[in-house]
C-alpha cells in the first residue's frame, strides 16, 4: 500500500488576500498607518513630545500646533505619534510571549496527553479564574509602575486562550493520515509537531494573536489611564487620556478625545483583521 503524505496548506491560506472585503481593506490600512506612525514617529513629530511651554497651554488647533496642546503646552500631535510606540510595544510583548508559550503548552498537552494534559489543562483553568487586570494591578503594586510588569501579567492572563486553542487544533490534526505516516517512518514527535503540524495550525493561531493584540492594547491603555502603566513623562495614549481630563473641564477636549479615538480605531482594526483571517481559514479548511 502506498501512503501519500499530504498536508493542508498552512500559511499559504493567508496569501490569497486580494479578495478582501472593503471593511477588511480599510482596517488593514488603519493598522498599517498606525504601525508606520509608530516606526517613524521621531521624524514625523513636529516637537519634542515632552517639551513644556506654558505659554501655549490649551492652545487650539491650527497655528503652531496642528491638533492643539495640552494643559502643559505639550504638542498633541507629537504626543500622539510618539505615544503610538509605547501603545503598540506593550501589546506586542503580550502577544509574542503568550503565543509562543501558549503554543508550546497546548502542543505538549495535546501530543503527550494523559497526566501531562490533565495537569496543564487544570493549570490554565486556574489562570482563567483570575482576572488579568487584577493580576497586573497586583504585580504593579509590588514592582512599581512601568511597562514590564503589566506586560508580563497580561501575557500570563492571555496564555490560556492560546494554549487551549492550540490544544484543540493539535488534537484534530493528530487524527489526520499524514501524522500517522510520519510516525511510521520514524520521525521524532518534536519534528512532526514543529515541521508539519505547526505550519498547518499557524494561520488560526496568528489570527487569534491578532485579535489578542487589540484586547491587550485596550487593557494596557486602561492601566495607563489609571496611572499604573508607563511612567508619567512617557507619551502613551492611555496616559494622554488621563492627563487630558483637566483640559476637558476647561473646554478643550481634543487632548483627551483624540487618543481615545485612536485606541478605539486601532482595537477595532486589529479585531476585524484577525477575525477576517480566521474566517478565511475556516472557509478553506476541508
Amino acid at each position: 500500500m502506498t501512503v501519500t503524505l499530504t498536508r493542508r496548506p498552512g500559511l499559504a491560506k493567508l496569501r490569497s488576500a486580494s479578495a478582501r472585503s472593503p471593511l477588511h481593506a480599510l482596517c488593514l490600512g488603519v493598522v498599517a498607518l498606525v504601525v508606520l506612525a509608530a516606526l517613524f514617529a521621531p521624524w514625523l513629530a513636529p516637537y519634542d513630545p515632552n517639551e513644556v511651554d506654558l505659554g501655549d497651554a490649551l492652545a487650539g488647533t491650527g497655528g503652531d500646533h496642528l491638533l492643539g496642546a495640552d494643559t502643559a503646552g505639550r504638542d498633541t500631535l507629537s504626543r500622539l505619534l510618539v505615544g503610538a510606540r509605547a501603545s503598540l510595544l506593550g501589546p506586542l510583548g503580550v502577544v509574542v510571549f503568550s503565543t509562543v508559550v501558549g503554543v508550546a503548552v497546548g502542543m505538549a498537552a495535546a501530543w503527550r496527553g494523559g497526566r501531562l494534559d490533565s495537569v496543564l489543562s487544570r493549570s490554565t483553568e486556574l489562570v482563567f479564574a483570575f482576572p488579568g487586570l487584577l493580576l497586573a494591578i497586583l504585580i504593579i503594586s509590588v514592582y512599581g509602575e512601568g511597562l514590564l510588569a503589566p506586560v508580563i501579567a497580561l501575557a500570563v492572563a492571555y496564555l490560556p486562550y492560546v494554549s487551549r486553542l492550540t490544544r484543540s487544533l493539535v488534537l484534530a490534526e493528530r487524527m489526520r493520515p499524514y501524522v500517522s505516516a510520519y510516525q511510521v517512518q520514524g520521525h521524532a514527535p518534536l519534528a512532526i509537531c514543529v515541521r508539519h503540524i505547526l505550519p498547518n495550525i499557524a494561520p488560526i493561531v496568528l489570527a487569534q494573536a491578532t485579535i489578542n493584540f487589540g484586547y491587550a492594547l485596550m487593557d494596557l491603555a486602561g492601566l495607563s489611564f489609571l496611572g499604573l502603566g508607563v511612567p508619567p513623562l512617557t507619551p502613551d495614549w492611555g496616559r494622554m487620556v488621563f492627563d487630558g481630563q483637566t483640559a476637558i473641564q476647561h473646554g478643550y477636549p481634543l487632548s483627551a478625545v483624540l487618543p481615545c479615538v485612536l485606541i478605539v480605531l486601532t482595537v477595532v482594526a486589529f479585531n476585524v483583521v484577525g477575525e477576517h483571517w480566521a474566517d478565511r481559514v475556516a472557509r478553506r479548511t476541508p
